[in-house]
C-alpha cells in the first residue's frame, strides 16, 4: 500500500523531512492510513523561525483584519465538512454524531473569538490616588507575546486545536501547533484550510512526530509562551523544557460527579452514563469517579446500568453508535488492564466491559478501594467507578480526595449544597445538575491541583495569551 506521507506546514507549505517515519493506524479497521514524518530539529526551528517573521510582519495587523481571518477560516472549514467529519471517524474512531457536533463546533468558535475580540477592552489607572502620581495618567492595554507553541491532543482534533489557534491569532501571536500523531492529518488540513482562506503564511506552522519535535518547539528561545493539553507527566516534562516563560496547561483528571439523596435519580443517571462513556470516556472531563449518598445508592446503580446498557457500542460511521473504538490497541488494552486489576483486589464489576480491538463497551465497578488504580488515577476510557457516601460531607472528602481537579459535578436539589460545594469543590469549574463532561466555550475552563494551570475560554484564552502592558503619562511639565 503506498500511503500518504504527512510531513510539516510551514510558511504555507509541505516541507518534506527525513528524519524517520512511522505508520498511523485507523482504530476502528486497524489499517494503516498514513506515515507520520518526524520533525527534524532543524525544521522545528524553521517553523519557529518562520512564526517569528509572521509576528513581526504582522504585529500591528488591526484588528478588524484579524477579525476577518478568523471569519474567512470558519467560512472554508464549513466547505470542508463532510471532509473533516470523514477524517474525524476514520482517525481518531468518534462516532459520526459527534464528529458533526466537533467540526461544527470549530467553525462556530471561530466565529465567536472573533466576536469575542470585539469587546476586550484595557483600563485607566488612577495614578494620581498617591501623591507622587500628581500630573500623571495611566493606562493599560493588551500586547501578544510573539511565538506561540501550541501542542493538542487526539480527543478533540479540531476543536481543542481551534481552542489554541484563534485566541492566539486574535490577540496579534503567531502559532506553531505540534498535535498528537492521531491527530496530525487533521491539523495538517485545518491548517491548509486556513492558508487557504487567506491567513498570511508563516502565522499557523504545523510540525510533524511524538515527543522530541514537542520538546524542541516549547524549548526554543522564539517561543515566548506555550499553550498544552495533555496529561499531567507530559505537562511536568514540557514545563522542563520550556523553562522560564508563559505555560498554559490543561492536564490530567479523574472527575468526581456526586449524587445527592434529593436528587433527580432518573436524570442524574442518563446524564453521567452519558458523561462518561460517550467518545469512549476518553475526554479530560469524562465521569470516572461517581460518588452517591448510600440512601440513594442502589436505587442509582441500577438506573445508571441501564442507561448505560441504551447506549449503542460499535461502527463509528453508523449514525446510530453512541461509542466507538479508543484511539489505539494500547489504550484499550491498558484499560483492560485496570478492570483486571480491580478484580485482582475482589472489587464488585457491576457492568463489565468486553474488548473487541480498539473498542470496549462500558464497564461499571462498584464500591471502588480509594487505593485501587481505578479510583486514584485518570482512566481516560469507558470505565467508571460508582462508590457510596454516607452524606454530603462525606462525599465532599471522597470528591476532594484526588490529586486532580479540572471539571466537577453536583446532583442535587438544594441551593445550599450547590453553593457549598462551589466553595469546597476542590476544581477549576463545577456544574450543578449537569454531569462533568458539560462544557460551553465562553465560560473560563482550566483545573486546580496537578490538573493544570490558566483558563480556557475565548475571552479567557485571548487573555491568557496576550500580556497586559502599562503606559504611565506625565503631562505637567
Amino acid at each position: 500500500m503506498n500511503l500518504p506521507t504527512l510531513y510539516p506546514f510551514i510558511s504555507g507549505l509541505t516541507v518534506q523531512d527525513s528524519v524517520s517515519s512511522i505508520e498511523v493506524i485507523a482504530p476502528f479497521s486497524l489499517e494503516p492510513y498514513a506515515l507520520l514524518s518526524e520533525t527534524s530539529e532543524s525544521n522545528v526551528n524553521k517553523a519557529v523561525q518562520s512564526a517569528h517573521e509572521a509576528y513581526q510582519r504582522h504585529r500591528k495587523t488591526p484588528l478588524s483584519t484579524r477579525v476577518q481571518w478568523l471569519n474567512n477560516a470558519a467560512s472554508e472549514i464549513e466547505k470542508h465538512l463532510p471532509e473533516l467529519i470523514d477524517m474525524l471517524i476514520q482517525d481518531i474512531g468518534k462516532p459520526r454524531k459527534a464528529s458533526t457536533f466537533e467540526a461544527n463546533r470549530s467553525a462556530a468558535f471561530l466565529r465567536s473569538t472573533a466576536s469575542e475580540a470585539l469587546s476586550l477592552r484595557g483600563e485607566t489607572i488612577p495614578v494620581d490616588s498617591l501623591p507622587a502620581g500628581s500630573g500623571r495618567m495611566g493606562f493599560t492595554k493588551r500586547h501578544p507575546y510573539g511565538v506561540v507553541a501550541g501542542i493538542t491532543p487526539f480527543n478533540a482534533p479540531i476543536n481543542l486545536l481551534v481552542q489554541k489557534v484563534a485566541p492566539a491569532l486574535i490577540a496579534g501571536n503567531s502559532i506553531v501547533i505540534k498535535p498528537h500523531p492521531s491527530a496530525t492529518r487533521i491539523a495538517l488540513k485545518i491548517a491548509e484550510i486556513f492558508n487557504a482562506s487567506g491567513l498570511p503564511s508563516g502565522l499557523f506552522n504545523v510540525i510533524t512526530g511524538d515527543r522530541n519535535p514537542a520538546t524542541q518547539l516549547v524549548a526554543n528561545p522564539l517561543v515566548m509562551a506555550v499553550t498544552f493539553t495533555g496529561g499531567t507527566i507530559a505537562g511536568d516534562a514540557l514545563v522542563r523544557a520550556a523553562g522560564a516563560k508563559k505555560f498554559l496547561a490543561e492536564l490530567g483528571s479523574n472527575a468526581a460527579n456526586i449524587v445527592l439523596a434529593d436528587a433527580d435519580i432518573e436524570d442524574a443517571s442518563k446524564k453521567i452514563a452519558s458523561a462518561a462513556f460517550e467518545a469512549s470516556g476518553q475526554q479530560c472531563i469524562s465521569a470516572q469517579r461517581i460518588i452517591v449518598e448510600e440512601s440513594v445508592y442502589d436505587q442509582f446503580l441500577s438506573c445508571f446500568i441501564a442507561a448505560t446498557k441504551i447506549l449503542n457500542v460499535g461502527d463509528p460511521s453508523d449514525e446510530s453508535t453512541d461509542i466507538g473504538p479508543m484511539v489505539s490497541l494500547q489504550t484499550a488494552n491498558r484499560v483492560m488492564a485496570m478492570v483486571a486489576d480491580a478484580k485482582k483486589r475482589s472489587l464488585t464489576i457491576a457492568l463489565e466491559p468486553v474488548q473487541n480491538g480498539c473498542t470496549v463497551s462500558p464497564g461499571i465497578i462498584s464500591h471502588p478501594s480509594a487505593d485501587s488504580s481505578i479510583w486514584r488515577d485518570e482512566v481516560f476510557g469507558p470505565l467508571a467507578t460508582v462508590a457510596s457516601a454516607k452524606n454530603s460531607d462525606e462525599a465532599l472528602k471522597m470528591a476532594n480526595d484526588s490529586e486532580f481537579g479540572l471539571q466537577g459535578s453536583i446532583f442535587t436539589r438544594s441551593l445550599k449544597e450547590a453553593l457549598r460545594f462551589s466553595d469546597d469543590f476542590e476544581v477549576g469549574s463545577l456544574w450543578v445538575n449537569e454531569a462533568s463532561r458539560f462544557r460551553l466555550d465562553m465560560y473560563p475552563f482550566g483545573g486546580s491541583k496537578r490538573s493544570g494551570f490558566g483558563r480556557e475560554g475565548i475571552r479567557y484564552a485571548i487573555e491568557e495569551l496576550s500580556q497586559t502592558r502599562f503606559t504611565g503619562i506625565r503631562f505637567d511639565f
